[in-house]
């Protein structure tokens, strides 16, 4: 659910899937298919301009992902009873999120979030078909970058520097922490729920 420009298909692929990619914004969805084409992922990628709404009702699907996109959508919780009602009995729902709202910036605002999550705020939009299988932290370095951006420099974009610095030097430093903090501490939320038979 809103693909974007599809480079999340390209990390999350392998030749036994099988991918619908909606994305609202046609313009996106046009960069989106120019991706697919010249990676020659045509036959493993349906991507259509839409969104959960616009699916057929009978459609289902074994995993359906937000991934950095339910911050955006106002009424999350009717978001993803919709998207429950696309998935197959033992199927997944998959969100990733921004975490902690008192993180929210100028920059959250800039890309149109609406809101940051908790693990209590999260599990609030569980939808009643399915069962929380684990909600946990991510990105345990990046929540004292975040928290010094909101103090002290109060950008509202990142520069390419320091999005270099932070791909280079604290996502892979966050990778060895976040088990040690037990996945407890974290700019990023993930939340996993499983379809109930």
């Amino acid at each position: 659910m809103g693909a974007g420009i599809g480079s999340n298909i390209q990390l999350l692929r392998s030749d036994h899937q099988q991918w619908v990619a909606l994305e609202p914004d046609e313009v996106l969805a046009s960069r989106m298919r120019e991706t697919i084409a010249r990676e020659a992922l045509d036959e493993v990628c349906d991507i259509r301009t839409g969104t959960v709404w616009s699916l057929d009702p009978n459609e289902k699907f074994d995993t359906i992902l937000y991934i950095d996109v339910l911050e955006h959508i106002e009424d999350d919780r009717a978001e993803l009873e919709r998207a429950a009602n696309h998935l197959a009995a033992g199927g997944f729902l998959v969100v990733l999120s921004p975490a902690h709202q008192w993180l929210y910036t100028a920059f959250d605002k800039a890309l149109g979030h609406v809101r940051r999550y908790t693990r209590k705020t999260l599990l609030a939009t569980t939808p009643p078909s399915l069962r929380p299988e684990k909600v946990i932290y991510l990105d345990s370095v990046g929540i004292f970058a975040s928290l010094g951006n909101r103090l002290f420099l109060q950008a509202r974009v990142p520069s390419e520097a320091q999005i270099k610095f932070w791909d280079a030097w604290m996502v892979p430093l966050s990778v060895h922490l976040d088990s040690g903090f037990r996945y407890r501490i974290g700019k990023t939320i993930i939340g996993i729920w499983q379809k109930c038979t």
